[in-house]
């Protein structure tokens, strides 16, 4: 009697974990994204150079340097700007103190 005592609560055991076992592995199975971009994906269009290997053509360049160029452009721009608009305002008392000092 003992012996099929045990081999009856293997069996439920064994029928109670293997039945929410697999309609949670479907469930996680459907959710679970496999591989994503891992692989690289299909390259669409010319592969992308670095900006300094083909300067002229910023379409062809990858995309981190063509952002990096792009702002260190507009960083130049707008310093530019400042130092020309704000460069040639100097005090002509000073200036003229230092020339009387030398």
């Amino acid at each position: 009697m003992a012996a099929w005592t045990v081999a009856a609560r293997q069996a439920f055991s064994l029928a109670r974990l293997s039945t929410p076992k697999s309609s949670i592995s479907t469930a996680q199975a459907s959710l679970i994204q496999r591989r994503g971009f891992a692989a690289g994906g299909d390259h669409h269009g010319p592969p992308k150079v670095n900006f300094w290997q083909d300067p002229m053509s910023p379409s062809k360049w990858k995309e981190e340097h063509f952002v990096i160029v792009t702002l260190t452009g507009w960083g130049l721009a707008f310093f530019g700007a400042y130092k020309f608009f704000t460069g040639g305002k100097k005090d002509t008392k000073e200036e003229q103190a230092k020339e009387a000092a030398h």
